[in-house]
């Protein structure tokens, strides 16, 4: 086997790389993997890593379980960013890490259940319909992302946890500001402020409770170490729930407008809708600031002739690895009738706990936006659409429409 050393060398590339184009990846992923499918780079923050931009070595790795979010000596360990989030590494120790996620995917199970789902389902298409007639009322020049890609998920959210929305703007504010990649005490300011503001909606679900996951959580018990976890698992459900899926719909309706025979089959046939939402999913990337999802090798790793040194910093880059030319034949282009399996939500056992939720959402914003405006075009050329490359999630600062007569 060929083996490849951690490098010591200055020219390495550093992320995040130049991106000119909210539809397409920084060339620089594909070049590198050309090279191989898994490279030496450097973080944001300046550290070494080893970028993972192939499918196959992606797929194994989110399944292998000697890596992990956690590293033996954080205090030694590569920085990614200054994310509060996926800066470095997090928890105190391997074993601790296992046994911890254990726990939390055994709390979340019911929250994500295949009936849970099935219920929320129908009342989602409603309140799709309803953004939709906002968006309608506002008429042509409307920005989609303000009137529809952020309220939907805030709307669905707020319904699974038993969050008020009125109470929408304050999360939003704190949301964004935890997702922050280059300022950490203002993101770890906006954590203690969200985290506090759910613990005290699971307090109150002592007295209110209702058919929601913090009702839930809150029947679970009452010692406060126990409600401080729950709280915090909460927070974190509360941010990921909505901001990972705005930053889906701005991306995938601009993916889908960008293929106008995607966008009226769509309108035509509403059905169709399951398989384009997958294929939203494994091309339409909305983010890309620290170039992938980190995690820390706890032991020696030899994969597709690398040797990767346990301690070391890994990056595994989904958006990248869907698009991977060894995987997917013609890999850059919209099928919605594509079998192959993608990686935009992981794999193995740190495979996204909301996966059910987005697809549920993503389908029913597919299978009724082009339906309600088969017209329905950019406002403006795709090159002034801006990415928030300042925030982890990503998205679009706005996304301008019209519809109607050309």
């Amino acid at each position: 086997m060929t083996t490849t050393t951690g490098p010591d060398a200055t020219d390495l590339p550093r992320l995040p790389f130049p991106r000119h184009d909210v539809l397409e990846l920084p060339p620089l992923f594909d070049r590198l993997r050309e090279r191989s499918p898994i490279t030496p780079v450097r973080t944001p923050a300046g550290d070494v890593a080893w970028l993972v931009t192939g499918y196959d070595e992606a797929r194994a790795l989110f399944a292998d379980d000697r890596l992990g979010r956690s590293h033996p000596e954080p205090e030694r360990a590569a920085r990614i960013s200054d994310s509060m989030i996926f800066g470095g590494p997090s928890g105190d120790s391997p074993e601790t890490e296992r046994a911890n996620h254990t726990l939390m995917r055994r709390l979340l199970a019911p929250a994500f259940s295949a009936r849970r789902m099935r219920r929320l389902s129908g009342h989602v298409a409603e309140l799709v319909a309803r953004q939709l007639d906002v968006v309608e009322a506002a008429g042509p020049g409307a920005d989609l992302h303000e009137l529809f890609c952020f309220p939907l998920p805030v709307l669905v959210i707020c319904e699974l946890l038993g969050v008020p929305y009125d109470d929408r703007e304050e999360f939003r504010r704190w949301s964004g500001e935890l997702g922050l990649l280059h300022d950490r005490p203002r993101a770890e300011a906006a954590a203690q402020a969200l985290f506090a503001y759910v613990r005290g909606l699971v307090d109150r679900k002592d007295d209110e409770p209702g058919e929601d996951v913090l009702s839930d959580f809150a029947a679970l018990g009452s010692a406060p170490e126990q409600r401080d976890r729950l709280a915090a698992l909460g927070a974190g459900l509360l941010f990921a729930g909505h901001e990972t899926t705005v930053g889906r719909i701005d991306t995938g309706t601009v993916l889908l407008l960008d293929r106008p025979g995607e966008w009226a089959a769509l309108a035509a046939d509403p059905e169709r809708a399951p398989g384009a939402v997958e294929e939203v999913l494994r091309l339409a990337v909305p983010s890309g600031g620290n170039g992938g999802i980190p995690r820390y090798a706890h032991a020696d790793v030899d994969i597709a002739g690398v040797h990767i040194p346990a301690g070391d910093a890994i990056l595994l880059a989904p958006g990248a690895a869907n698009r991977d030319p060894r995987h997917f034949d013609g890999a850059t282009g919209f099928d919605a009738g594509r079998k192959s399996s993608h990686l935009a939500f992981g794999h193995g056992p740190y495979f996204c706990v909301g996966a059910s939720l987005a697809r549920v959402e993503l389908t029913e914003v597919f299978r009724a936006l082009p339906a309600r405006f088969p017209s329905l075009r950019l406002a403006v050329p795709r090159t002034e659409l801006e990415l928030r490359s300042d925030v982890l999630t990503g998205g679009l600062r706005a996304l301008p429409v019209t519809w109607g007569r050309s």
